[in-house]
């Protein structure tokens, strides 16, 4: 059992490394490269993309548990017809995300409070992001079909080309064209279409069920009534705990540009410390929506008693690394001592209590696997929005501090495994699983 998980997860875990150096490469090139004020631009848009990406990522994983447990069930026709409406949902959202991307961004960073220093270079970063958002939302609902059918080997060899294409085109748009922010973004952006095209190629040339063809796209209701069911409650799970997070970083903007771009470096490397937790929730949910599809409850049980705490001692142990070696991880991306001093501020307080945000991740993960995607986002949206939110506007109007901005994600994850523990033990005493 741990095996088959740990086979999936690790083709995963490694694909989310190159997708953390896809998203780091940015800041590293552009803080070393262009300076202080243009890293706390592209740091400071995190919260806004984070949104989005999240947002489709919880439709794409709605539609993985979908397609995960039609195959599981044996159907074939149902399994064509689930990928199909994920595709068309894609073209959809694709138009949408585009146009309110791009006429809405200037909105969007003033109401974060972004100030006027890094505002046009901010602007021009996160415009040229949202132009390309075709890339963005159709590579990642194109994995999540590729993931749903057991196969997280090819993802990560296309995700592999882009990144270091992204790299390469990073560098040249800014040491040799003379490019700054936007030569950051454009690069991005094509590393981003070139994965989703090679990732649909792969899905038009397979010839097992979840074969993709153009004349096929079109949306069947009532899979897509089971796709909105499952995905809708994950999109808004993180939608609004970004928005949540981006008052946050209205904060932080508040304290000046070293602190944006400080505590966005730190941002960058904890993202390299959660790669554990989002391989073992992918790879988990996979795995509980494919067994539940066939009534194998037992291997469901093994799987989760595994999954569990695998994920939330690997990301303690990148946790502690982080609190000791912060000062280094956040020079790398400038030198500037204010920028080191808030980034290590924030690794170091964050770092020791990953453990527990990395448990209500895959908490939730095997929710989603169950059919359940209703009660973690309940979870997430009290503990960690609706609590931060308040959190801030009471204490935070009262005693103006960076130690609160920091300090309310680990409280916050405390809240959440509290609640998860209790929960799934219910689940369990119930039977589900």
């Amino acid at each position: 059992m741990a095996k088959r998980i740990i086979s999936f997860a690790v083709p995963l875990f490694i694909g989310h490394l190159f997708q953390q150096m896809y998203n780091t490469v940015d800041s590293l090139i552009v803080g070393n490269l262009v300076g202080k004020a243009a890293l706390a631009a592209v740091t400071s848009v995190g919260s806004v993309i984070y949104l989005v990406v999240g947002f489709f990522m919880g439709f794409s994983m709605g539609a993985g548990v979908v397609i995960a447990r039609d195959i599981g069930s044996g159907d074939e026709r149902a399994v064509s017809r689930s990928v199909h409406t994920t595709v068309a949902m894609g073209l959809v959202a694709t138009v949408i995300m585009t146009v309110m991307g791009v006429f809405g961004t200037p909105l969007i960073l003033r109401w974060m409070g972004t100030p006027a220093g890094v505002f046009a270079e901010a602007v021009i970063y996160l415009r040229i992001y949202f132009m390309g958002s075709v890339g963005l939302v159709f590579y990642n609902l194109l994995v999540g079909i590729l993931q749903a059918s057991g196969d997280s080997r090819h993802p990560l060899y296309y995700l592999i080309f882009s990144s270091i294409l992204n790299g390469i085109l990073d560098y040249t748009f800014i040491r040799f064209l003379g490019m700054g922010v936007d030569g950051a973004a454009l690069a991005t952006i094509i590393g981003q279409f070139v994965s989703a095209l090679l990732v649909l190629r792969r899905l038009m040339k397979t010839q097992d069920s979840i074969q993709i063809q153009i004349r096929s796209i079109r949306f069947d209701w009532l899979k897509l009534r089971q796709i909105i069911y499952i995905g809708l409650p994950t999109a808004l799970q993180a939608c609004v705990i970004d928005l949540a997070n981006m008052m946050i970083q209205s904060y932080i903007n508040s304290f000046g540009d070293a602190a944006m771009a400080g505590i966005g470096a730190a941002t960058k490397v904890e993202g390299f410390c959660f790669l554990p937790v989002n391989a073992f929730g992918m790879a988990l949910s996979t795995f509980v929506a494919q067994n539940l599809g066939a009534g194998k409850k037992d291997r469901i049980r093994k799987g989760m008693s595994f999954a569990l705490p695998a994920a939330s001692l690997a990301v303690l142990a990148a946790g502690t690394l982080l609190f000791f070696f912060s000062p280094f991880l956040v020079g790398l991306f400038n030198q500037d001592p204010e920028v080191i001093y808030f980034g290590t501020l924030r690794g170091r307080i964050c770092g020791l209590f990953f453990c527990l945000c990395g448990f209500s991740h895959v908490s939730s993960a095997a929710m989603r696997g169950l059919g359940k995607p209703v009660v973690p986002t309940v979870v997430m949206l009290v503990c960690w929005c609706a609590v931060r939110v308040i959190t801030l506007l009471t204490i935070g109007k009262i005693h103006h501090s960076i130690l609160l901005a920091i300090w309310i994600y680990p409280i916050t994850w405390t809240l959440s495994t509290i609640v998860y523990v209790f929960y799934m033990r219910h689940l369990r005493q119930k039977g589900l699983y």
